[in-house]
């Protein structure tokens, strides 16, 4: 009887590393796959396939005879030469030199004040600055739309109330402007909401320091605060360079008020969907696609580029 209960309680099921160790370890490691597997299935279904398929698509040509043949890299080749695209790139990096830094300076610039606790209605003034956001693009555009009328838009009745002749907010001078001014409108308080979250989470102690030493609000704003802010501001930039470079709902929009000035290639997002459903260039359109993701990806990686650089030194 004794041997026997030596017997069994010389097993090593329990011991560190044995079979039912191992077995807990196998369940959790399946339950981890299990909670991913949905967005994985998500994420190969809606993204990864499509963008393989559309690649494998660029790589031919629908000719009236024959159908689609394959031609290889003739399509980026076209891309590359076309100067349709590349007029519509340099005119959305020229996009982005004037609404970005606007637009995070601006951002900045309300998130700072809000931090201070000076300001008044501190939520009613988050929320009013963040609300815009939450319009949807299309709306925010045919309001903008009316707002810059030459006819009926407040504006022009002002100027004519005025005797004067009001800006031409569609015309090819101020086209671009007026844009960037909708994005701005559109964008400014989500960027917002992304640096004050930042804030937040510095401590409130390193503010208590810097007033015990003296430091004013726009001291401690300069040489805590916004060094502070700078992961959040890189954050803010790449997603900037790539909705500044996939600029399509506003001047597809704004197309119908201004078809003289705004073409069929005013960007390149625009550029392709033209080719695709106006066009019937599927092939094409799929490769300028995969040419503006490549200077997307180009522009996001110098950015970070500069900036890790910057850090380090």
């Amino acid at each position: 009887m004794t041997a026997t209960t030596e017997t069994r309680t010389s097993r090593p099921e329990s011991a560190p590393g044995g079979p039912g160790r191992k077995r807990r370890g196998d369940r959790r490691t399946l339950a981890g796959y299990m909670f991913v597997a949905p967005f994985m299935i998500v994420f190969l279904a809606m993204f990864a396939l499509p963008l393989v398929y559309a690649a494998y698509f660029s790589l031919f040509r629908e000719q009236l005879v024959g159908g689609n043949v394959f031609v290889g890299l003739e399509n980026y080749t076209r891309a590359f030469g076309d100067e349709q695209l590349w007029t519509g790139i340099g005119r959305v990096g020229l996009f982005f030199l004037i609404q970005v830094p606007i637009m995070l300076v601006a951002a900045l610039a309300f998130a700072l004040a809000l931090d201070t606790g000076l300001v008044r209605l501190k939520r009613t003034t988050r929320l009013a600055i963040f609300v815009p956001y939450a319009v949807p693009g299309v709306i925010a555009t045919l309001m903008w739309g009316f707002l810059y009328g030459p006819d009926f838009g407040p504006f022009a009745q002002l100027a004519d109330w005025l005797g004067t002749s009001a800006p031409d907010f569609l015309g090819p001078d101020l086209m671009l402007g007026s844009l960037a001014n909708i994005v701005f409108w559109e964008f400014t308080g989500y960027n917002m909401v992304i640096l004050f979250a930042a804030l937040r989470s510095v401590p409130t102690e390193i503010y208590e320091a810097a007033a015990v030493d003296g430091a004013g609000q726009w001291r401690i704003a300069w040489s805590i605060k916004i060094p502070a802010l700078r992961a959040a501001l890189a954050v803010c930039m790449i997603f900037s360079i790539i909705g500044a470079f996939q600029l399509f709902n506003e001047p597809q929009l704004m197309q119908s008020l201004a078809p003289t000035v705004i073409d069929a290639a005013y960007t390149p997002n625009l550029y392709a969907y033209n080719l695709a459903f106006v066009g019937q260039e599927y092939n094409y359109a799929a490769a300028v696609s995969f040419v503006l993701g490549l200077v997307i990806l180009v522009g996001s990686y110098a950015f970070m580029f500069a900036t890790n650089r910057r850090s380090r030194r």
